[in-house]
């Protein structure tokens, strides 16, 4: 299957990224937008799991933790057993947060009303809703060096973190006004935006193919 998206076959030969699109990733499916993440999964050729408990991290060779609410997620990842799990997976294999998913990967979470308990993989620290309530959502385009070639993504900002610290081993891949909105910390990916709510799959194969 020929990915639709097409935004990196002219990086890799295409047999090549071809098996690399070849893999089983996981998407925390728990509460949030997972949906769409299985979508683009779909779109690129890889075999998306649906991980609700801790049998379902089995055999993974990737995992995305997608946008929602973290307070909700939070509870949920303690409920189903899977808190210790997914930072052994974090720490071994490769992992992409978006929005929420940024924020439960991140060292310290500030604001932090709601007491959301950060896995603390990404040596980042970030400002819950930093750029405000939902009504405050917006959507851009940001421009990204995704492994030395350039893309302009789709960038939707829903209640979306603000990065306030990165850490000596974090790479700013784009920036908004200044901001670091997508991260990458060797096998760790993260973006403040939903990139998953358009058809384009630009930075799902970047994530499959060189992270």
């Amino acid at each position: 299957m020929v990915p639709t998206g097409g935004r990196t076959s002219g990086v890799l030969p295409y047999e090549e990224m071809k098996t690399r699109m070849d893999k089983t990733v996981g998407v925390l499916a728990i509460q949030g937008d997972f949906e769409r993440h299985i979508y683009q999964l779909g779109l690129v050729g890889a075999r998306p799991v649906e991980v609700r408990l801790p049998g379902d991290l089995d055999k993974l060779d990737a995992l995305i933790l997608p946008g929602g609410e973290s307070t909700t997620i939070n509870i949920m990842i303690d409920r189903f057993d899977l808190r210790e799990l997914l930072v052994r997976f974090g720490r071994s294999k490769p992992v992409f947060g978006t929005c929420a998913g940024m924020i439960m990967l991140a060292k310290k979470i500030e604001n932090n009303t709601s007491n959301v308990n950060a896995l603390g993989l990404l040596d980042i620290d970030v400002d819950r809703n930093g750029y405000g309530r939902q009504v405050h959502s917006w959507e851009d385009k940001v421009d990204a060096d995704l492994a030395g070639q350039k893309a302009k993504l789709t960038a939707t900002f829903i209640r979306a973190p603000r990065v306030t610290r990165v850490g000596p081993e974090i790479a700013t891949l784009a920036s908004w006004r200044n901001d670091p909105v997508l991260i990458r910390q060797n096998r760790l990916l993260a973006a403040s935006f939903h990139a998953e709510l358009d058809d384009d799959t630009t930075l799902l194969e970047y994530f499959l193919t060189r992270v």
